[in-house]
């Protein structure tokens, strides 16, 4: 039986993921007990939430959770801030304790680790795209930068950007300071079509000087094609952006610390953790990112 349909409400807690000493973080949708909902119901629902992801939890036979995530447009494989917001909420509720859970996802399980009180959620080992390799579908390095308003002289020197997937697919764009990050004006369009091209989620933007010490990068995250035109906190991104970090551009640190949301209006300053796990070589094995979740009020959606 379709409870959801007999039943007509459906409660919805907002939970920022990856805040920030308590403040900032991405704003997420959870929705406990929704095995009940259809594809159909859900991204309904996501849409009335109106945050730029909404985490859908159900039971599972194969894993401790399962977890659909819609954008306000569509179903997205994985979403790394409305993860951490959901089993911080579980958390909260008493539902996981300290120690290793996992979700099941449309596209497998996942490791989840809740570790003193945050929440870490598994991602893949790295697979890399240079811009070379996107001509088969019709773009260039030249219209990526073109799409943000950037030049060649306004990226790192010695670094170009390189499609990273991790579970997703985004376009790793570095330049070389916070304020050629911050006065990117991005052509929303042209980032759209781009991402539809090569079936990205979006461009994670970064610069490694920040607004703070402790973070070894700052970044901005444009996602058009799911409806985000920009977003505060993306857990999915700052994986990819940490294998950079370490493959690309040499760095021999494991854990690594991202800001995000700085340059929101009105910001949202975000702390996204990663960890890498490395194996003898040096060679990325796999990597888990995460952080403190914060509940924030709870909406009533009325379903059509």
């Amino acid at each position: 039986m379709d409870m959801t349909r007999k039943i007509g409400t459906i409660t919805a807690q907002i939970v920022n993921g990856f805040v920030n000493d308590g403040m900032g973080g991405n704003p997420a949708g959870v929705v406990l007990d929704a095995d009940g909902l259809d594809e159909a119901q859900m991204l309904q629902i996501a849409r009335k939430v109106g945050v730029s992801e909404t985490a859908f939890v159900s039971a599972s036979d194969e894993a401790g959770f399962r977890l659909d995530f819609f954008t306000p447009n569509r179903r997205i494989a994985h979403c790394g801030h409305a993860t951490i917001a959901a089993f911080s909420y579980l958390a909260q509720l008493g539902r996981v304790s300290e120690g290793e859970t996992s979700k099941m996802t449309v596209d497998g399980p996942r490791k989840i680790i809740i570790r003193d009180n945050q929440s870490f959620m598994e991602q893949l080992s790295p697979s890399y795209a240079s811009p070379g390799d996107w001509n088969d579908a019709g773009v260039g390095r030249a219209d990526v930068l073109a799409s943000l308003g950037l030049t060649d002289d306004d990226l790192i020197h010695g670094a170009d950007m390189q499609l990273v997937n991790t579970g997703n697919s985004f376009i790793v764009v570095p330049v070389r300071d916070a304020a050629t990050l911050a006065a990117i004006v991005p052509d929303q369009s042209a980032i759209e079509e781009i991402s539809e091209k090569l079936d990205l989620i979006g461009y994670y933007v970064f610069a490694l000087e920040g607004e703070d010490a402790d973070f070894d990068a700052t970044t901005r995250m444009f996602a058009p094609r799911y409806a985000i035109p920009e977003e505060a906190a993306t857990g999915m991104a700052a994986g990819p952006l940490a294998c950079y970090l370490h493959d690309v551009l040499g760095s021999k640190a494991s854990h690594f610390e991202i800001a995000q949301g700085y340059f929101m209006t009105p910001p949202s300053p975000s702390r996204i953790k990663v960890d890498l796990d490395l194996d003898a070589d040096g060679k990325i094995k796999g990597l888990i990112a995460g952080g403190y979740g914060r509940s924030m009020h709870e909406m009533m959606i009325e379903l059509d």
